[in-house]
């Protein structure tokens, strides 16, 4: 299963080379208690279909209906990105359903350029890290690669999206524990992966879309390529696993680290 943002570009990336008209709308501030953090995102189409979520449910509703429906679709012109505030007042924040008064505010880009979208995908799925910057009085978008995670930030000027390659798992042991948090994790959007070097445990392993790896587990993490969106869970209960993953998990991070 993909992660929520990179369907979302996908998407967006995909209306527009099919001639489409698309909002993206994404969480850039929020007060208060809010359904979705900083830097969700959502892809509204002129006729009124939606992939991803900035509320939850709520504030998608009028959206769709200030977009579509109110405006015959005239919110969809190649205008400059623009900022929307909901749930500024109680009875507004009841109305769309955000909970304990919540407010957030929205950066909504009209028709963005389908081949900086592709660009960025095509270093996403690279497995690169990108910064994406974007301008909202001239609406221009900058890629810029970058080594480190930063946090999602807007000044009211800029937005700063940092994005990369879906988040990894790597569960060492294939018991029934570890089949379930693999269904979980999908859920999730992590991509996942199950190492045990015992036939008659990886042999019957029952989750789709899961990895399966025979060997043993230092030489499976080492082989990994462990980065900053990796976590590695021992699961196996056996110590000559468990152990042998974790050392070998610790000597990565410290050598990332240039610590010998």
């Amino acid at each position: 299963m993909e992660s929520i943002d990179l369907l979302v570009l996908r998407t967006t990336r995909d209306w527009l080379a099919a001639g489409e008209r698309v909002v993206l709308a994404t969480v850039a501030r929020t007060w208060g208690s809010s359904p979705r953090p900083t830097g969700s995102m959502m892809a509204l189409r002129d006729d009124g279909r939606v992939v991803g979520s900035v509320s939850g449910g709520c504030i998608e509703d009028d959206l769709i209906h200030r977009y579509t429906t109110a405006h015959g679709g005239n919110g969809f012109s190649d205008s400059t990105p623009h900022v929307v505030r909901y749930g500024v007042s109680a009875d507004e924040a009841h109305r769309f359903g955000l909970p304990c008064g919540g407010t957030l505010e929205l950066i909504l880009e009209f028709n963005p350029a389908w081949q900086s979208l592709d660009e960025l995908l095509l270093q996403l799925d690279a497995g690169q890290l990108v910064r994406r910057r974007l301008t909202l009085d001239s609406g221009q978008v900058m890629l810029e690669p970058t080594a480190t995670p930063e946090q999602f930030s807007f000044d009211g000027v800029q937005m700063l999206n940092t994005l990369g390659p879906g988040y990894r798992m790597l569960m060492i042991g294939a018991g029934a524990l570890a089949e379930y948090l693999a269904t979980m994790a999908l859920f999730n959007g992590f991509k996942v992966a199950v190492c045990d070097p015992r036939p008659e445990y990886i042999e019957t392993w029952a989750v789709d879309g899961v990895e399966r790896i025979i060997g043993m587990p230092d030489d499976v993490v080492r082989d990994f390529a462990v980065d900053l969106r990796t976590c590695i869970v021992a699961l196996s209960h056996d110590p000559k696993l468990d152990d042998l993953a974790l050392l070998e998990a610790l000597r990565a991070f410290w050598r990332d680290r240039g610590v010998a």
